[in-house]
């Protein structure tokens, strides 16, 4: 299917990645879209006048060029997530599109010996139907 990597995290919402146990890893990344208003420009965080840098903590997207503004979650759910991976129990490398909705999981923390719940993004191993749960990075 090979899909197309991004050339600079300008044209990203959300980019990671993971490594998993038994040599599996993950790379994700989710692109921009068009204002769905004008359709000129990619929507992105709305910028500080001061400085010129994005506001990473605003709770909505605005596009650059008409100035759209749009619920963070709203736009986030309409985005599809690109993702590259080493499957951990087949070893299978694969590439899968999926809606970027991020579900509460839950799942055993090898670090913490327990299981925990958290938001992530979930998708199947096309070769060995494997689950492989990529979390939202906790501070």
């Amino acid at each position: 299917m090979a899909l197309r990597e991004p050339k600079s995290m300008d044209e990203c919402v959300y980019y990671t990645k993971r490594v998993f146990a038994n040599d599996g890893k993950a790379v994700v990344w989710v692109f921009k879209e068009k204002c769905t208003k004008c359709g000129k420009a990619l929507m992105g965080k709305p910028r500080d006048p001061k400085t010129g840098k994005a506001k990473i903590r605003a709770k909505e997207y605005a596009c650059p060029e008409c100035n759209f503004i749009i619920e963070k979650a709203e736009y986030e759910d309409t985005l599809t997530a690109n993702i590259q991976y080493v499957c951990p129990k087949c070893k299978n490398k694969g590439e899968v599109q999926i809606p970027f909705k991020r579900k509460k999981t839950h799942f055993f923390d090898e670090i913490k010996k327990k299981k925990v719940s958290a938001d992530a993004l979930v998708f199947n191993c096309e070769k060995c139907d494997e689950k492989i749960i990529i979390t939202k990075k906790m501070k």
